[in-house]
């Protein structure tokens, strides 16, 4: 496959403190890349430097296999981005904002009335075409933010927590238009803090943290990093504190946390971990409402090699 993205030895630096530090990756050609990380860690700052957003001290970026610039214009008209902030015109209609962004690319108006209308049903906007955006929904309005970046066919697109606050519906609809534009042909870098979305998603994945690589493959590569095994699920109601003590206690516990009447025992190993734990509760006279057991979630990957405190 192609290389639609190689990123050699970025670093950027704010007065001293390196915010990409020396990152290299590719991104092949219709390959939905998740890029994950805290607060903090670089993702805005990587994306901005590809798209020649920002200048950066040290590194090389090359798109389509062309050295990007600020004044590559040639490549820019290939490049769709839709950020986590909306951005379009109040005063004009659906149709129109659509049309306007359409047509900084698309200058032949019958083939940009066609890309118009193929977007509009990408994100499922036909009945809202004359509406103005202050009369739709949050949902509503991303999928007309989704559609103004995409109009123009563009073959690598950034989807930058395209989400967010948006009601189930509206989720279901975008996660949908996002797996049709790479059937169709095009490449994907999507940052989100929704694992699940990652999972759904994404083919490959990379972790950032501190403006470096942390950790970089396929959701299957990076449950391997994980020492936890097993994940148990147990709703019980007022577990006192001397019996989570004693479960901390129990052979393979990694950790072990209480909240809401929901307890959650990590394990590193072994089997028959699930019985073990119900024959305790049953010895002691604890009553729980359900019991499951999960193996590991990209989620528990993500917060052991990040860490769980929170970030600004």
């Amino acid at each position: 496959m192609n290389k639609v993205i190689e990123v050699e030895h970025l670093t950027k630096e704010y007065k001293k403190q390196k915010a990409v530090n020396n990152l290299s990756f590719t991104v092949q050609e219709g390959e939905i890349l998740g890029l994950l990380g805290p607060n903090g860690s670089g993702k805005s700052t990587t994306i901005n430097c590809i798209l020649s957003l920002l200048k950066f001290q040290k590194g090389k970026i090359k798109i389509f296999g062309k050295e990007m610039t600020p004044s590559a214009y040639d490549i820019k008209k290939d490049i769709g981005v839709v950020f986590q902030e909306v951005a379009v015109f109040e005063e004009l209609t659906v149709y129109e904002n659509i049309d306007y962004f359409c047509g900084l690319y698309i200058k032949d108006r019958k083939k940009r009335e066609q890309f118009i209308l193929e977007a509009i049903d990408l994100v499922g906007l036909e009945h809202y075409q004359k509406f103005y955006p202050k009369q739709l929904s949050g949902g509503l309005l991303r999928r007309l933010n989704i559609a103004c970046g995409i109009a123009h066919k563009p073959k690598l697109i950034f989807f930058d927590e395209p989400t967010v606050a948006v009601d189930p519906q509206s989720r279901n609809n975008i996660l949908s238009g996002i797996e049709t534009l790479r059937k169709n042909g095009a490449t994907i870098i999507y940052t989100t803090h929704y694992m699940e979305e990652v999972e759904i998603l994404c083919d490959r994945v990379m972790i950032l943290d501190k403006g470096e690589m942390i950790a970089s493959g396929t959701i299957a590569e990076l449950k391997k990093l994980t020492n936890i095994e097993e994940k148990v699920t147990v709703e019980i109601a007022n577990l006192k504190e001397k019996e989570q003590k004693k479960l901390k206690e129990f052979p393979n516990v990694m950790d072990v946390t209480y909240q809401n009447g929901l307890l959650i025992i990590s394990y590193k190993k072994g089997q028959n971990n699930l019985l073990t734990l119900m024959d305790y509760l049953k010895e002691n006279q604890i009553n729980y409402q359900k019991i499951y057991s999960e193996r590991p979630t990209l989620n528990d990957v993500f917060l052991e090699l990040t860490g769980k405190e929170l970030r600004d």
